[in-house]
């Protein structure tokens, strides 16, 4: 059996959010699991799957350490940042991690419009694969989009020193997924239950770790 190791982040409080997705969905994984079929036609019957989470502070200079420390001690297959989009009608899924820090009233003093890394490229693409996970909610009935990227507040940060993270490791899938606001009816004009969040993080798992065990270079982005 194959044992794959995942590590999913998520943040801590919200100003304004009662139930904050990236914190309760992780947790939600973490003791719910995958609920994988042992059909013998499913692919992922002979997987073992570990999840590991850890809840990190709204911080530009605290966030990334953090989960590099988790990092360090987990060693993971794959890694799957989370955080909140409060626009947001459905799940975002992240492309693209760019390296610039922007934000008008910055909790830690991060500077306006400066590089997250001086020396570091312009921007990293996801690493996760978009296509088969849209496929996915597309059959879980589970609304979502593609965002170019993940803004320039903590999120961006965390996803920019991430893919960087990432770009030393071998056979490492990373990424960030955006959570919209908890709301009770799945028709709300924004956000999901609570349920279709964790199916929808339980699918981004999944498709994943197939992803890790039948490498394609089309699943990784929509054009």
């Amino acid at each position: 059996m194959q044992q794959f190791s995942v590590v999913i982040s998520g943040f801590d409080r919200y100003d304004g959010i009662d139930v904050n997705p990236s914190f309760e969905v992780p947790r939600a994984l973490a003791e719910q699991g995958l609920g994988i079929s042992t059909d013998i036609d499913n692919p992922l019957s002979d997987v073992s799957v570990t999840i590991h989470t850890v809840s990190l502070p709204i911080s530009f200079t605290d966030s990334w350490p953090e989960l590099k420390r988790m990092l360090d001690a987990v060693r993971p297959d794959i890694v799957i940042a989370t955080g909140l989009k409060r626009s947001a009608r459905g799940i975002a899924l992240e492309r693209c991690a760019t390296n610039l820090m922007d934000a008008a009233n910055p909790e830690d003093a991060a500077p306006r419009r400066t590089p997250i890394d001086p020396e570091g490229p312009a921007a990293y693409w996801t690493r996760l694969p978009l296509r088969s996970i849209l496929r996915d909610f597309t059959v879980e009935d589970i609304p979502a989009t593609l965002s170019s990227d993940a803004g320039t507040y903590v999120c961006n940060s965390l996803f920019y020193r991430l893919m960087h993270w990432n770009a030393s490791q071998e056979r490492v899938l990373s990424g960030f997924v955006s959570f919209p606001k908890v709301v009770e009816s799945a028709h709300s004009p924004q956000g999901l239950p609570l349920d279709r969040q964790i199916a929808a993080c339980r699918a981004v798992v999944r498709e994943a770790i197939r992803y890790h065990l039948r490498p394609s270079s089309e699943e990784i982005l929509l054009d």
